[in-house]
């Protein structure tokens, strides 16, 4: 019965990835035209994001180091939440039969909550600094 469960399964992904491969060919081949000119107008927005960046903070550097701070800001949270996972899977899952695997878990756990509330925090004080701190 396991065999027969594992050739079903087998046969079932290999037939899913032909079909998915085969739809993601004919729509490569469909964005293919229109790339180009998505690609430059993502280029034009960024560069026009940190022009409005500049502008609003009155200098390049401010302008730069505020778009850059904003751009850890929004990437930190998948990439913390992924950390977070791990970590709660080392602490609750695979730290129940292992101890040394359930302290590591938590380290992963606190480290990744630290960071993710420093990233954060982190443009909010900048904006406050330069907007209060230069006078």
């Amino acid at each position: 019965m396991k065999k027969a469960v594992i050739i079903v399964t087998l046969l079932v992904i290999v037939f899913g990835i032909f079909i998915g491969t085969n739809k993601v060919y004919a729509a490569e081949q469909a964005i293919d035209e229109e790339t180009e000119s998505r690609l430059v107008e993502i280029k034009d927005n960024a560069a026009n994001s940190i022009e409005d960046y500049k502008e609003k903070y009155g200098s390049d550097v401010y302008g730069i180091v505020a778009y850059i701070l904003n751009v850890i800001r929004i990437y930190s949270i998948p990439f913390c939440f992924l950390g977070i996972a791990i970590g709660a899977i080392h602490r609750y899952v695979v730290g129940v039969r292992k101890l040394d695997t359930l302290e590591k878990g938590m380290g992963l756990i606190v480290t990744f909550v630290t960071l993710l509330i420093i990233c954060q925090v982190l443009p909010l004080a900048f904006a406050v600094f330069v907007r209060f701190g230069r006078g």
